[in-house]
């Protein structure tokens, strides 16, 4: 997700920029919606952000307000309908939001709105269908109208749900209370202007604020990185300036960011509670070379994000560092495919072996995770197919044991390879299934303590099975299902 407000500002370009520096975080869709002051308008489609907007998509895009969005679908179909920016037609120009997570209580918002269940497609025409109601009901001409629908409406949602929103004037950018995804804030200069000035927009700004996902977007389009935005915090950035508040009860605020945007989801370049993700990723490889060592000849990274983690065991381990793996650079993730099969597909496509760097020799083979085991299942056939003598897997995260309700698509224990599986016994079982010689994982305590931003503070239910909130229940299974 990323948004701007810029006055002076023609945004559409900075958006698509932006977009293309998060494309690693959904590859389903792309939108966006731009306001000039009067209208906002919308674009989106199915697709990449590159095959979503080009010239003619742009050029109607015409504001110095501007939102994006890419999706990853958790909750909905993965259809046009579902893309976002969802747009609502309520007060003087209507209002955009795109939404990053997933909400644990759909049920009882659509209870307690009267909506029947699944007529609106995501979790994200929840909130949006939520904040148009309560706009309509007070007053909806009135400038603070999203402002205040918004600080009614956010303390009935539960889960995970980082907002950005813009209406005709204002740019609205909310974590929830546990900041399970990431979200940050930084300034770009305006023509004429400098950086350097006060931290609030005059009625002559010098700068514009941009909100992002992940700070990469913002380097993209010049903008200086400021801070992440706080768990439980509501920003609002207009003509006026840029002011933040809390919405929520204190005693709902607390701290959980998801582990799994330092195993894999972010970009390496990115920065996450001060800490630069792609040092911690080589970290991990090093924690792990002391905790599950091996004999061999070669150190191979799972291209890309296995790769730092290989450099780091290679360095420990004394076992030099080498490439076996080629990626084609045309081919998404594997892991945020919308399904089983498009995986299995995308992993034949992706990755080719490089014998002459493979054949006769005993591999370490380092990869973040296993989730459900599709991509590094064939990974092993190719290396044995290319001749390697053996391949010892080693894994920089702990087993995925548990299903996320907090926005990664791991619904169901059923689809986790290390499920059901007692811990002391993981490493044995998926030796045996994955075709492996050896299987090795990193504790749940090195890898925070590789990460290096505190031992609190994080949600690892994935592998934990402790859920930071509560979750909805299945009791036939007695497992965590989704709402939806």
């Amino acid at each position: 997700m990323f948004g701007v407000y810029a006055p002076g500002v023609e945004v559409a370009p900075l958006v698509f920029d932006g977009l293309f520096a998060l494309q690693h975080r959904g590859q389903e869709s792309a939108g966006m919606a731009v306001s000039d002051g009067e209208t906002v308008t919308v674009v989106k489609d199915m697709g990449l952000v590159t095959s979503v907007f080009g010239a003619r998509s742009l050029s109607p895009l015409q504001g110095h307000l501007g939102l994006g969005h890419v999706r990853y679908s958790t909750s909905g179909a993965s259809t046009w309908q579902s893309a976002q920016p969802v747009y609502r037609s309520v007060g003087a120009a209507g209002f955009a939001l795109g939404h990053n997570g997933n909400l644990t209580n759909v049920p009882s918002l659509e209870d307690g709105a009267g909506l029947l269940p699944g007529v609106l497609d995501t979790d994200s025409d929840v909130i949006a269908e939520l904040v148009a109601r309560e706009m309509e009901a007070a007053d909806p001409a009135a400038p603070d109208a999203l402002e205040r629908a918004l600080a009614a409406v956010l303390p009935e949602l539960e889960g995970a749900f980082s907002l950005g929103l813009i209406d005709a004037g204002h740019l609205v950018a909310v974590r929830d209370p546990n900041g399970f995804r990431p979200l940050c804030l930084g300034r770009i200069d305006l023509p004429g202007g400098e950086a350097s000035g006060p931290e609030v927009i005059g009625p002559e700004p010098r700068y514009g604020y941009v909100v992002a996902s992940e700070s990469p977007a913002l380097d993209i389009v010049g903008a200086r990185f400021v801070r992440e935005i706080e768990p439980g915090e509501m920003l609002v950035v207009d003509a006026a300036g840029c002011r933040s508040s809390f919405p929520f009860p204190p005693e709902r605020v607390e701290p959980a960011m998801c582990v799994f945007e330092f195993v894999y989801f972010a970009r390496p370049d990115t920065r996450l509670r001060g800490r630069e993700v792609h040092a911690a990723r080589r970290r991990m490889g090093e924690h792990l070379a002391l905790e599950s060592p091996a004999r061999a000849d070669l150190v191979i990274g799972v291209p890309d994000s296995g790769v730092p983690a290989a450099e780091g065991y290679a360095a420990r381990s004394g076992i030099p560092f080498g490439h076996g793996l080629v990626k084609n650079r045309y081919i998404g993730r594997t892991f945020i495919a919308p399904s089983p099969e498009a995986r299995r597909e995308a992993v034949r496509r992706k990755l080719n072996p490089l014998p002459e760097s493979i054949e006769g020799r005993r591999l370490v083979v380092v990869d973040d995770s296993i989730v459900r085991g599709t991509t590094i299942r064939r990974i092993i056939e190719m290396l044995r197919e290319a001749g390697a003598l053996e391949v010892h897997l080693r894994v920089s995260s702990p087993p995925f044991r548990w299903p996320c309700f907090y926005g990664i698509d791991t619904p169901s224990r059923a689809e986790l390879l290390a499920a059901g599986i007692p811990p002391a016994e993981v490493a044995g079982e998926l030796t045996a299934r994955l075709g492996a010689d050896s299987v090795g994982y990193l504790s749940l305590e090195s890898m925070i303590a590789a990460i290096g931003a505190g031992e609190e503070g994080w949600c690892t239910a994935c592998q934990s099975g402790v859920y930071p909130t509560p979750v909805p229940l299945d009791p036939a299974r007695r497992l965590p299902a989704l709402a939806r």
